[in-house]
């Protein structure tokens, strides 16, 4: 597999792991019962990288959102459009405990997702608590 269809492959199991979070909340079910339906359907299949990123989430997620909730100046975590805190949680799993992503690449695949699902303002609210988050990472990071 060459470089780009390995981008394009992670990039389709991040935009699958966040229609699995946000299908989640939606739904007010457990992230985890949520994965184990899509698998099950596997309708299209869930991809390996999109199971890492749910279960990580899923594990972290209180610690998660209080790094955001100390990053989204101005905002709660419940007034951000549902969209755009899971996407938050996700690329903040992925900045602070994925080792193999460069940050630059899970910052702007998260802008281009709000920019793509969200509000007209998402993007530049996304890039701007995640750039903070990636700056102050060496004090954040998770074991």
């Amino acid at each position: 597999m060459n470089r780009s269809s390995a981008m394009s492959a992670r990039t389709k199991a991040r935009k699958r792991a966040l229609d699995i979070l946000f299908e989640a909340e939606l739904r007010g079910r457990s992230l985890q019962d949520t994965l184990a339906e899509r698998i099950a359907a596997s309708d299209p299949p869930v991809a390996e990288y999109t199971v890492v990123l749910v279960e990580g989430t899923a594990a972290r997620i209180t610690e998660l959102d209080q790094v955001l909730a100390d990053y989204a100046e101005g905002w709660s975590l419940e007034r951000m459009p549902t969209i755009d805190r899971n996407l938050l949680r996700l690329a903040a799993y992925e900045l602070l405990c994925v080792d193999d992503v460069p940050s630059a690449v899970a910052i702007s695949e998260a802008v281009r997702l709000a920019g793509d699902l969200s509000t007209d303002s998402s993007a530049h609210f996304v890039n701007g608590v995640l750039s903070s988050v990636d700056r102050d990472r060496p004090a954040l990071a998770t074991p």
